[in-house]
């Protein structure tokens, strides 16, 4: 066998694009003579399956894995739809979840280095790609398991585009099944729903500013609109987030309120009625960016008279426990890809050149 040094293996890689593992392999089986290993690696489709590379996969499929107190989730993207349903894709993507599970692997880096069928997943991968014809990535890897008092669960949406998951804490052990169940309620809510973060507490005070000056804006042309056509107008927001909402403002409009009611002549006995449902109107009327964007904020589709966090609370407070999120993960096939746009005739002329 010939002595092949690592000097060779970066020469060749840098030539081909190949997995490195798979340069040193075409490297020895060819006495270490550069043309025949970029020759041996073509042949092999290896350094052909490599060059893909550049093109955007922004198809593909999500694969979810509930096991008991485990759950894996990945994203595996391809460039056509077409070929996300191919059988060999399949394959594919099962025998990725499989070893995913199995191996539970922190993220697609780590993935890429383990062993499967006696290569590196990287080189397994890259066999697939040249086999199937298109370039093939798995872009996200989420591997979550549930501790003492946590249960987890998740759902996968009939199109296998779009996955969740959601571990929920607490302390009672006789609510777990039934917290399993809730589990997935919530992780259907969030694939339907879109929620971008868990709560208000991932917004930055920039990050606030910004959205609410789009979103007055966005109200305010809306209301334009619905005066022209004699509608009932929107509210226009001083809050969006309750990460806005201090103490300090709940108390000066509950006070407010109550000023109120003393100006109607209201019996001060009644306000516990009353300020209860105006402060929670209020909340909703000022946490707008809340309820697009996170979830526990967001209005529950299986009750959309409650949030998803007053949900937890009713649970709570129902089964005599400790009840919340500690973890939600969502992947969505393609989201934040920018997909290449090129007409056909522009194509061609790109592959004449």
């Amino acid at each position: 066998m010939s002595n092949v040094s690592a000097a060779q293996v970066k020469q060749l890689r840098e030539m081909t694009d190949a997995p490195m593992m798979d340069c040193k392999k075409a490297l020895v089986e060819c006495g270490a003579d550069l043309d025949k290993a970029v020759a041996y690696l073509r042949e092999k489709g290896l350094s052909k399956a490599i060059k893909k590379a550049d093109r955007v996969a922004s198809e593909g499929v999500v694969a979810l894995a509930i096991e008991g107190n485990n759950a894996t989730m990945l994203e595996i993207n391809s460039e056509t739809d077409f070929v996300a349903k191919n059988d060999h894709f399949k394959a594919l993507v099962a025998k990725s979840l499989e070893l995913a599970k199995d191996k539970q692997p922190k993220d697609a880096r780590e993935l890429y280095q383990l062993q499967i069928e006696g290569q590196a997943y990287e080189s397994y991968l890259h066999a697939a790609v040249a086999k199937i014809g298109e370039n093939i990535v798995v872009r996200r890897l989420a591997c979550v398991q549930a501790g003492a008092n946590e249960v987890l669960n998740g759902y996968l949406h009939a199109n296998h585009r779009v996955g969740a998951i959601i571990k929920i804490a607490h302390n009672n052990p006789a609510n777990t099944d039934k917290l399993r169940e809730l589990a997935r309620h919530i992780a259907m809510h969030a694939a339907a729903m879109k929620p971008v973060v868990l709560d208000y507490k991932a917004f930055s005070p920039d990050f606030i500013a910004k959205e609410k000056l789009a979103l007055v804006a966005e109200l305010e042309k809306e209301n334009e609109e619905a005066k022209r056509l004699g509608k009932p107008l929107k509210h226009i927001p001083t809050y969006v987030s309750k990460a806005e909402l201090t103490a300090d403002i709940l108390t000066q409009q509950e006070e407010a309120y109550k000023q109120e009611l003393r100006d109607q002549g209201k019996p001060e006995k009644i306000f516990d009625k009353i300020i209860p449902g105006k402060m929670e109107r209020f909340i909703a009327d000022n946490t707008l960016l809340d309820q697009r964007l996170t979830l526990l904020g967001q209005f529950f589709v299986m009750d959309d008279k409650k949030t998803i966090q007053q949900i937890l609370d009713e649970r709570s407070a129902q089964t005599n426990d400790q009840i919340h999120i500690v973890e939600y993960i969502r992947f969505e096939v393609g989201e934040g890809i920018e997909k290449k746009s090129e007409d056909f005739a522009a194509e061609v002329a790109a592959q004449m050149k």
